[in-house]
């Protein structure tokens, strides 16, 4: 993962407080508008990834990572403030929890994304990670408008019981026991957040309820991904990417 580098765009981890600071002011600028600094305790304990354009030298996106040796330690994660996971507990391999992944807003290539998947293949084969998770988020608080998307997620989507999440929020839209009604396929994939849209076609699962996030101005649901459960030929696809 470390230089990866496909076109005119090259990952690289922050390694200097420029770098991490350049990440914060991008995702101000992606969630919220305008300049500042998007900081809490959590970027500490993660690794800092950055996407540049070579060629203006430009940040164009960024994610961070906590890696947790075992579902034993998802109590340490950025989700676990809004999910109760202790039916995540019993996880017994490697996991990351994939946050704060933005894109900046001027810059709407889809091979930022390709590029930023590839990077997280390396980075899951490199350490042997066998569950990668986060929240996936919808832009806004207002349910109405992902009607559609929510439906999908219920009828295709949730997490398996064995691994679902919990209410802990205080806030929450429950999509999975208030929705009937026949979804309009092609709006809900409009409406779907692209990063959600990857983890789905991998064969992620959600959880079945979304939090309302005012901080956030966010809907966003946990996300999980099992490695073992990603189809072959999208694994081949996505270490093509990677290497």
């Amino acid at each position: 993962m470390f230089g990866l580098s496909k076109g005119k765009y090259m990952v690289r981890v922050a390694v200097t407080d420029h770098d991490v600071r350049a990440a914060q002011s991008l995702r101000y600028l992606a969630f919220h508008g305008g300049d500042g600094c998007d900081v809490d305790p959590f970027d500490a304990d993660c690794v800092q990834i950055l996407i540049e354009n070579t060629a203006t030298q430009t940040l164009v996106a960024c994610f961070r990572l906590l890696p947790l040796a075992r579902g034993s330690d998802i109590g340490r994660s950025y989700s676990a403030q809004f999910y109760n996971l202790s039916a995540l507990e019993g996880f017994q391999g490697p996991m990351v929890e994939m946050g704060r992944f933005c894109v900046h807003p001027d810059h709407h290539d889809p091979d930022i994304l390709r590029v930023a998947w590839g990077a997280m293949t390396a980075y899951v084969d490199e350490n042997h990670v066998e569950m990668l998770f986060g929240c996936s988020s919808f832009q806004g608080t207002n349910a109405e408008d992902y009607l559609d998307a929510f439906t999908i997620l219920r009828q295709r989507h949730l997490a398996p019981r064995r691994w679902l999440p919990r209410v802990k929020a205080p806030q929450v839209f429950r999509f999975a026991r208030l929705l009937r009604r026949t979804p309009d396929a092609k709006l809900a994939q409009l409406r779907m957040p692209p990063l959600l849209r990857t983890y789905l076609l991998m064969g992620g699962w959600v959880s079945d309820h979304a939090v309302v996030d005012s901080h956030m101005n966010t809907l966003h649901v946990f996300t999980g991904l099992e490695i073992a459960a990603i189809p072959e030929a999208r694994k081949r696809l996505l270490r093509a990417v990677a290497r």
